[in-house]
């Protein structure tokens, strides 16, 4: 008898980055609970985000493809109506489809991220949204409740479509007048313990769903900036931040700052200051991983864990300062797009306590899901990250992007013009990844060749020392930007079983005889 279709749980843990957690060697123990769900889950070590920040990230989780192809690669983009999301491919095949969002680059812009979700509640911003939430009112009095907030959050949508889409307001909330206003007042990170425990609620009491499969998209900000973790947690990570006054004035200094959020910085950061955004930063993944172990608890404790498919990633990571880099605008270095990713299966396609070190990209994702689901074509069968590394072929490649956001850029241009020049911060980057290896091109004509492998931290630039590496690399890129507007486009290039490429790929060291 065929096992019942499961519930599927898409936990996207904001900004986290893959080397901050436990169960990926770090050794600070960040994220016990984490680390257990791993145990029992296929966790890939070499998982690569599509791109380096929100917006196209998400995009590419929920397309399946990459950002110079769905094109939503600015805060003002909206997803073309042609191209279907995860969740409207899930509701149009009998899921009940549920968002519980903390992130307003997703859950109050409208950038077509939210299509598809029958009901989507956002726990951030200027008013917590529920649109398509279904319930009829019950009074005249409610009804007229009900139609002041449809209204009321209409217009406070539009004032946030705004401030996304303006340089000038953009400006403005960076202002020390409305950073304040923003963090605290409009919730910036949302609620990540409300939104869990609604997320719960709807996956155990499934009220009207007893018979309906439930996908669940859940995004959490714990670890983004600013920082302002609970004291015990600041007392186990960054236990000088409560004594050192210096300390406290940088982390006032970083957190009040949004624009250094944005911009490279001018030099390295000093040890004290290193070690208290780490150690702030650490208190933050830990206070969020005790939380997500509350939820999966409630799920394995209710009966639910083992009905349901967990896949628990990250949309990027975060620079702390690395390379002279501060947030997640620009690069296209491991801090940002070597991301953590789990994936616990009820139905075994994924072995537990695995590890798996093939380069995968989060963008199959979206075919992972909807072969689990039962509701892949052909194609997308053929992307789902349950197929075993043995099953591809013999040369894969990866590819990432970044397109720098264009107010940011503006921003820096009128502020800090030779930051720009110095950092390529207005140059589109794009990186691949083959065998070992990792090259990255900014603008077309500054390379970075790395061993990810035996170099996870990028210190290394080996270009010099292998020019034919590059050379054939740079052809992949090439090849994969001509190619982007083709709405499958797999992992590996074409022409890969062509005898003179797979001897170029054997003389490179990416084949074996």
């Amino acid at each position: 008898m065929a096992m019942q279709r499961p519930d599927i749980v898409f936990l996207v843990l904001d900004t986290q980055r893959s080397d901050r957690l436990s169960c990926y060697g770090y050794p600070r123990e960040t994220s016990p609970h984490l680390d257990a769900l791993a145990a029992d889950a296929t966790l890939f070590s070499n998982a690569i985000s599509a791109a380096q920040w929100t917006v196209p990230s998400h995009a590419s989780m929920f397309t399946g493809l990459y950002p110079s192809t769905h094109q939503v690669l600015q805060s003002y983009s909206v997803l073309p109506d042609h191209m279907s999301t995860l969740a409207e491919r899930l509701s149009a095949g009998g899921y009940f489809t549920a968002g519980f969002c903390n992130n307003p680059l997703v859950g109050v812009i409208n950038n077509g991220l939210r299509r598809g979700f029958y009901s989507f509640l956002n726990y951030s911003g200027l008013l917590t949204s529920r649109p398509n939430q279904a319930g009829v009112p019950s009074g005249l009095l409610d009804r007229y409740r009900q139609s002041f907030k449809r209204v009321l959050a209409g217009m406070l949508d539009q004032v946030q479509n705004s401030f996304a889409r303006s340089e000038a307001l953009l400006a403005f909330s960076l202002t020390p007048l409305m950073v304040p206003i923003w963090q605290t007042a409009l919730s910036f990170k949302g609620n990540t313990r409300k939104s869990l425990d609604d997320a719960a609620k709807l996956l155990i009491d499934r009220p009207g769903l007893e018979d309906q499969p439930v996908f669940t998209f859940i995004n959490l900000m714990g670890t983004h900036m600013p920082y302002h973790p609970p004291r015990h947690y600041v007392e186990r990570f960054a236990p000088h931040v409560l004594l050192d006054k210096a300390a406290q004035h940088y982390l006032r200094h970083f957190n009040g700052d949004v624009y250094g959020w944005l911009a490279p910085l001018a030099g390295a950061l000093d040890d004290h200051q290193k070690a208290t955004l780490d150690g702030m930063y650490d208190a933050e993944v830990a206070c969020q991983d005790e939380q997500v172990g509350v939820f999966f608890d409630r799920l394995k404790t209710s009966g639910k864990l083992d009905r349901t498919l967990i896949i628990v990633c990250s949309d990027h990571g975060e620079h702390l300062g690395e390379k002279q880099f501060i947030g997640h605008s620009i690069s296209l270095y491991n801090e940002l797009v070597q991301v953590p990713l789990m994936i616990r299966d009820p139905q075994e396609n994924f072995v537990k306590g695995e590890t798996r070190d093939d380069v995968v990209s989060t963008r199959r994702l979206f075919h992972t899901v909807l072969t689990a689901a039962g509701l892949a074509n052909e194609i997308e069968e053929t992307l789902t990250l349950a197929q075993s590394p043995g099953s591809h072929p013999d040369y894969e490649q990866v590819f990432a992007e970044a397109i720098p956001p264009q107010n940011v850029v503006n921003l820096l241009q009128k502020r800090q013009p030779e930051v720009v020049y110095t950092h390529a911060c207005d140059q589109p980057r794009r990186a691949v990844w083959v065998g070992n290896h990792k090259l990255i091109e900014t603008g077309g004509n500054r390379l970075e060749l790395y061993d990810f492998s035996n170099d996870p931290g990028e210190n290394l630039n080996l270009t010099d020392i292998f020019p034919e590496n590059v050379e054939f690399l740079q052809e992949c890129l090439q090849l994969f930007t001509s190619q982007t507007t083709t709405p499958f486009s797999v992992d590996r290039a074409p022409g890969f079983d062509d005898p003179e490429v797979r001897r170029r790929l054997r003389d490179l060291g990416y084949l074996e005889d």
